[in-house]
């Protein structure tokens, strides 16, 4: 029987980046929401989920990788703005919106999901939004309370940080949460010589 792992490609973050998104997080606590908060170490920009998937994809998905990074010059962008997927007043999940040179992510996950596709991985039915999830609600929440929480924040935004790489991660749900170790990452072109 073929080995498989859960996978997903995405955008590591700098250090800095995190501890900007800890004290993020740490003013949203301070509201004492039902939320499941996702570990700093844990949030990233995800391009693209890709299930349950056989060990024996990983060259070809990494080769997907590599296509479309060759064309990609690098991406700055920074964290700026909360919102919450759906809406406020069936709130799921908590995020740090994503700003910057969008138009080239975009290109780029757009490139990576057209050659997944090619390699079996469905493509995404819903546009992609760049963001950086936070938390998750577990239980109800109040609209006004949410907003509340969220007006706080009000104008924060990250510094600028450059995105030179992608990243294939497996994903392995434990009783103490979610841990992501990289598999393999492929940096952009430009940034080739100097890894």
């Amino acid at each position: 029987m073929s080995e498989t792992f859960r996978a997903f490609i995405a955008v590591d973050l700098p250090e800095t980046v995190r501890f900007f998104l800890t004290e993020v997080q740490k003013a949203l606590k301070s509201h004492e929401m039902p939320v499941k908060w996702v570990r700093p170490q844990n949030i990233h920009l995800t391009l693209k989920f890709l299930g349950d998937t056989d060990t024996a994809q990983t060259a070809r998905i990494v080769a997907a990788m590599t296509f479309a990074a060759k064309d990609c010059p690098g991406v700055s962008l920074t964290a700026k703005n909360i919102g919450v997927f759906p809406d406020f007043k069936r709130p799921r999940v908590i995020w740090a919106g994503v700003n910057g040179q969008l138009e080239i992510l975009k290109n780029l996950q757009r490139t990576l999901d057209d050659h997944l596709a090619d390699l079996g991985f469905p493509k995404d039915r819903r546009s992609f939004s760049a963001h950086l999830t936070l938390g998750r609600v577990k239980g109800k929440v109040a609209s006004t309370q949410l907003k509340t929480a969220i007006e706080g924040l009000k104008g924060f935004e990250s510094e600028l940080f450059e995105v030179d790489r992608i990243v294939l991660f497996k994903s392995e749900l434990r009783a103490t949460g979610a841990v992501y170790t990289q598999v393999h990452q492929v940096l952009f072109s430009r940034h080739r010589g100097s890894s």
